[in-house]
């Protein structure tokens, strides 16, 4: 007999938030990623408006700041390698 539950994992952004040393992204599958800021010293250099001036791109795979010309994409915030 199986009891293991089936969870569909779903790696899509749905909303970021920066704090001065947090990056917090809520992904559609109700997980919450949180890292540091300094991973990313674009974004770890921006102004708090900047921070917030910010786009869900390619249906949520990544967060776009065009301000700072930086991209984000979910695999980089959860460390899954991309070939």
């Amino acid at each position: 007999m199986n009891t293991t539950l089936a969870v569909r994992l779903d790696p899509k952004i749905i909303s970021v938030s920066c704090t001065k040393e947090i990056l917090h992204v809520l992904l559609a599958d109700g997980r919450e990623v949180f890292v540091p800021i300094e991973w990313f010293p674009r974004l770890s250099k921006a102004t708090e408006k900047q921070k917030k001036q910010w786009r869900l791109i390619g249906n949520g795979i990544g967060i776009h700041w065009g301000k700072i010309d930086e991209d984000i994409s979910v695999a980089s915030i959860l460390g899954i390698p991309t070939d």
